[in-house]
């Protein structure tokens, strides 16, 4: 029943990022290339973009299966930038096991709702980080993978607690990712 329910939800979701504007690639009701993010506040539905960005994706749906983000801390968030998590240390220096992932560059604008790869200063230093825009930002365009956007739920990311500008961010006692998964798996 909850399947059908959040398949439903992701065939009727409108783009409320780039999808707009750069919506060539997966259908957005494709259960495999879709996750499901689970805030405090709600769900939030995203749809992969494998078309444009396919180690990426590949890497956040292995991790979701494998629950490597479900408990992390959103450990980055800058009100009107971005909110970033998938650090298992919690605080932006951390990865997963896996190898780092060579860089996706591609031509999806970062807008509000695009998710990106964090990374160091390396383009080919992306491992299991990420972040979610809360506005425009075309000055990351070309510079970091965008590998999907939020298709419903913005309202729950808006609401994640945000970090203190001067410090680049940081989130004291931060808000956490209760559940990342792929729609293909839900119950």
């Amino acid at each position: 029943m909850l399947r059908r329910t959040l398949l439903s939800a992701i065939a009727g979701a409108s783009f409320l990022a780039a999808g707009a504007v750069f919506a060539a690639g997966p259908a957005a009701n494709d259960p495999e290339n879709t996750l499901i993010l689970t805030l405090k506040d709600g769900k939030v539905v995203i749809r992969l973009r494998p078309d444009i960005a396919p180690k990426h994706v590949e890497r956040l749906k292995t991790l979701a299966r494998k629950g490597f983000y479900d408990g992390l801390k959103f450990h980055r968030v800058i009100d009107g930038f971005m909110a970033q998590t998938g650090d298992p240390r919690g605080n932006g220096t951390g990865g997963s096991d896996l190898p780092n992932l060579p860089a996706e560059f591609n031509p999806m604008p970062f807008e509000r709702g695009t998710l990106g790869m964090a990374r160091s200063q390396n383009p080919d230093s992306a491992n299991s980080q990420f972040f979610i825009m809360f506005a425009n930002g075309s000055f990351l365009n070309g510079k970091y993978t965008a590998f999907g956007e939020v298709v419903s739920g913005m309202e729950f990311v808006d609401k994640i607690k945000k970090g203190d500008k001067a410090t680049n961010g940081t989130v004291v006692d931060p808000d956490k990712i209760i559940k990342l998964q792929v729609a293909a798996d839900a119950k």
